[in-house]
């Protein structure tokens, strides 16, 4: 009797290998994610196309987070809203929250559009959010409009869990933490230009008289030029996702996490099901939330501190600031930025290796203290002395934030 029977998984009479039966049942031809699955199987290498389109994509919508920050202070007092000098950081803390007040709103519903509709819908309104909302930002001629207009930003803003979604679906599993760490590097080059971009365009008029006119529209809105610039890096990524393929699974069999790898694992773990029926327990699992509660309370001092920064910076020394300009905010955090995605590059896997994850939190939540006590005797230092402190805080504090 032949080997070649029936369900056998042998060769064909040709001599060439039969696809096994369960993943050539699990592709359907007209699923875009089985597409996908089918081409990572047929590719060895590295989907460089792919993820240098999302690695674009991360980039443009990470710039608009922290690029209003060294102009924010000279844009509230520019619109004229606090009657006083020292309510500026006042009504300027509720234009900086306004984006994650937006982003924390839809966060959930954007991630439940992406399972449903696809990842690159997501991606797409995304960056039309951004070329509208962060253009219109920088063209606003109320506080009230910029208040809208950044929360309307923040709200449209759904890419961040879909797009790391995205990443481990079209690439292999040995190429998944790669590709991950990609999305991680692209949002740390975002938190470098985004900032570069704000410090040196803003106020474009008064800085470059020679280029820009007092009467031209970038002297008229003496903020639009770097949300211009945030813009046009959005258009060119939206063009790049026309080349992005979509990975989710379309057909009434889809599993839950979309891979045929994981369909396969999952039919053969015995503790597939037991892992379900205790994933409805979610709230009432004790250290789950409180690793959230954990998370939640060092994200809202990380973006405090972010917020609050350079509104100190840039405030006059007689109440207690730096009397730093947009531009001198820019190059602090765009440097601080640059030390950060080599310290994530070189540095951070080694300490996480050699480190227990509870024993490094607890350490930098320590460490934290202190550093941040140490602002408040800034004031009293001038010249590169003031410059090099505050540049190594600044870094110190943002490698700290790596802990999450």
């Amino acid at each position: 009797m032949s080997d070649d029977a029936p369900g056998g998984g042998g060769s064909s009479s040709g001599g060439g290998a039969v696809e096994p039966l369960l993943k050539r049942s699990r592709y359907h031809p007209n699923c875009p994610g089985c597409r996908v699955d089918r081409r990572k199987e047929e590719r060895e290498g590295f989907p460089f196309t792919e993820l240098s389109c999302m690695w674009l994509v991360t980039i443009c919508s990470s710039l608009p987070l922290h690029s209003l920050f060294p102009f924010l202070y000279f844009m509230i007092r520019d619109l004229h809203i606090a009657k006083k000098e020292e309510d500026i950081g006042f009504y300027a803390g509720f234009v900086g929250g306004s984006y994650m007040f937006g982003r924390a709103l839809s966060s959930v519903i954007w991630g439940v559009v992406a399972d449903k509709y696809g990842r690159k819908p997501v991606l797409v309104i995304t960056l039309f959010s951004v070329i509208i909302f962060n253009t219109l930002f920088g063209l606003s001629s109320s506080y009230w409009m910029a208040l809208a207009t950044r929360g309307l930003l923040g709200l449209f803003s759904g890419v961040l869990g879909p797009i790391k979604a995205y990443a481990t679906e079209v690439s292999r599993k040995e190429h998944s933490h790669l590709a991950l760490s990609l999305i991680s590097s692209s949002r740390g080059i975002g938190l470098i230009v985004g900032p570069a971009i704000a410090g040196y365009l803003a106020q474009p008029a008064d800085k470059y008289p020679g280029i820009f006119s007092q009467n031209s529209i970038f002297g008229r809105f003496p903020y639009f030029l770097p949300c211009l610039c945030i813009s046009l890096l959005a258009i060119a990524a939206l063009v790049a996702c026309f080349w992005l393929p979509e990975t989710l699974h379309k057909h009434k069999d889809t599993i839950s996490n979309n891979s045929v790898e994981a369909a396969e694992e999952s039919l053969s773990d015995p503790n597939a099901e037991e892992t379900f029926d205790g994933s409805l327990g979610l709230f009432t699992h004790g250290p789950l939330i409180s690793a959230i509660t954990v998370y939640c309370i060092f994200s809202l001092q990380d973006m405090a501190y972010a917020e609050v920064f350079s509104l100190w910076a840039v405030s006059d020394r007689k109440y207690g600031g730096l009397s730093f300009s947009s531009q001198d905010v820019g190059s602090i955090l765009s440097t601080s930025g640059l030390f950060l995605l080599i310290y994530q590059i070189l540095i951070f896997p080694w300490v996480a290796k050699s480190i227990e994850p509870i024993a490094l939190v607890r350490t930098i939540a320590i460490l934290t203290i202190p550093l941040l006590s140490s602002y408040s005797f800034m004031p009293a230092l001038s010249g590169f002395s003031l410059q090099l402190v505050v540049n190594c805080a600044s870094f110190l504090k943002n490698a700290f934030s790596n802990r999450k």
